[in-house]
Order: structure tokens, then C-alpha cells, then sequence
């Protein structure tokens, strides 16, 4: 008995240091990589995945505000990559999807209070028309703040790769920037796919109507050997039990736990359920 339990601790001694090795060698491997954190709606009102409370939601920008973290745009981060510059010490994204009013009620002020950039995706056509959404000045006050990049989230929040013609693509990206463009008087240069769907047809579409980089929801940093057509976010949504230890452990750890997520997503759709479950991602 002895001995075997002998050989269980050291079994369980190797998985450890194998363990350790493997995710010292991801950090490595993406210590270029930029977090590009990802939020939707901020606010006290929805139970939902895609909703994080006020009170998390500053508690985890005075984070990043009291540990160094300096946030920059899309475009600074494709300058720097570009030569243009060079990022500063410990760079992160803040984006937000969809254009929720909640976006300008509640998260402006806490990035104002601050000093902290963000990026909202919006829905251009769900701007000044329902309720839960921003409105035009709401947008134009922000982007003139110098805090907030307006940027596309497509017309109508289409899943693209689900769109019968080319002609109903084009549109939706086109438009989309067009609208923004107008409104703001700015030049659209980043998109974000609605629920990350892309494929070769729409990253074609997407450098015709004038974006110069698009976002997925895939789990992981944005790194400069990616696809600018393809960079990774850290998805801060998809669980109803968010906590502030969850949102520390994905933004220093996204290079162990976005291959862990993967891996969870495709174990789950192809009825794995049970394996799915016994890996740990925060």
C-alpha cells in the first residue's frame, strides 16, 4: 500500500511539474501579446452572461489603473506593430460590444474617473433607435472626450458568415462604417465580427470597405503575428458567476487558459460533457 501510494505522489508530482513547464512555456511563447479585454453590457439591472455589475466593473479598471496597466486604441496597437511608435509598458485594449446605452451610463464615467481609454463595437443602425442602445450624441460626447474610439460592430448585428449574398456582406460592413463615419466625422478603421463569425469571403469584404483590422471572440492576446483580420480578444463576458478572481486570472493568464477554453468549447460540441466540465477554465 505504501508503495503505491508512494507512486501516486509521485505521479501526481510529475503531472505537476509537466503542468508548470507547459504554462511557463505559453507565457513565454505570447509575451508579446496585447490583452484586448472584451465586455458587453455594465450594469446593476440584467443577469446575464454578457453583464457585468457597476461595482466589478470599476473595481477591475482600478486595477488595471493601480498596477501600471496603460490602455491604448486599436489603431495605436497596429501603429506600434507598424513601427509607428512604440507601445508603452504593460498595453491593454478595453472594448465593449453591441453599443449599450449602459456603455455611456455606466462605464464612461468609471474609464473617465480613471484616465483609462476604451473601444466600443457599434451597431450602427441600433444607435437612436431602441432604448437599451446609445444614442448619437451619447457617441459623439464620448468620442470627443478623447477616451472613447467609436468603431463598427456592422449594420445590424448580422452573423456574417449566415448572409445569403455578397451584396447583403458588403452592406453590412460598408454601411456600417459609412453611418459612423458620417455621424462622427471620423474614419472607421476597425470592426469586430458579431459573435466572431469570419470566414476568407468576409475578411475579403471586410479590407473592400476600408477596415484596416477586425476583432474575434476567440480567447487569446493579440499578438503582431496574427491575422489583423483575426486578433484575439479576452472575453470578460460568458458566465452568470463572475468574479474579480476570474477576470485577474484571464487577464494574466490568457495564453493557458485560452487553449483550455478551446479545448472545453470542443469537447462540448462534439457531447463530451463530462470531460468538458473536469477542465478548469476560470
Amino acid at each position: 500500500m505504501k508503495a503505491l501510494f508512494k507512486r501516486l505522489l509521485i505521479a501526481v508530482a510529475v503531472l505537476l511539474l509537466l503542468t508548470a513547464a507547459v504554462g511557463a512555456y505559453q507565457m513565454h511563447k505570447h509575451a508579446n501579446g496585447v490583452p484586448v479585454l472584451n465586455y458587453h453590457q455594465i450594469n446593476d439591472r440584467d443577469e446575464n452572461s454578457l453583464t457585468i455589475r457597476t461595482d466589478q466593473f470599476e473595481a477591475e479598471m482600478k486595477y488595471l489603473a493601480d498596477n501600471g496597466y496603460h490602455t491604448i486604441t486599436p489603431a495605436e496597437l497596429l501603429a506600434a506593430w507598424d513601427g509607428e511608435g512604440a507601445l508603452p509598458e504593460k498595453p491593454v485594449i478595453i472594448t465593449f460590444d453591441d453599443g449599450y446605452a449602459d456603455n455611456y451610463k455606466n462605464a464612461y464615467p468609471i474609464l473617465q474617473k480613471y484616465g483609462l481609454k476604451g473601444t466600443i463595437f457599434v451597431v450602427s443602425d441600433f444607435l437612436g433607435t431602441y432604448p437599451n442602445y446609445l444614442t448619437w450624441p451619447m457617441a459623439e460626447e464620448m468620442h470627443k472626450s478623447g477616451l472613447i474610439d467609436i468603431e463598427s460592430h456592422t449594420l445590424s448585428h448580422a452573423q456574417l458568415d449566415q448572409l445569403g449574398t455578397r451584396e447583403e456582406l458588403d452592406k453590412q460592413l460598408r454601411d456600417s462604417k459609412q453611418a459612423i463615419d458620417w455621424h462622427l466625422k471620423k474614419d472607421v478603421r476597425f470592426i469586430a465580427y458579431p459573435c466572431g463569425a469570419f470566414n476568407e469571403e468576409i475578411e475579403a469584404s471586410t479590407l473592400a470597405a476600408g477596415y484596416n483590422g477586425a476583432f474575434t471572440v476567440h480567447y487569446g492576446l493579440a499578438e503582431p503575428s496574427e491575422n489583423r483580420l483575426q486578433l484575439d480578444r479576452v472575453p470578460v463576458f460568458g458566465s452568470n458567476s463572475h468574479t474579480f478572481l476570474r477576470f485577474k486570472l484571464r487577464l494574466l493568464y490568457a495564453p493557458i487558459f485560452g487553449p483550455l477554453d478551446e479545448l472545453q468549447r470542443n469537447l462540448r460540441a462534439d457531447g463530451h460533457e463530462f470531460l468538458a466540465r473536469l477542465l478548469m477554465v476560470p
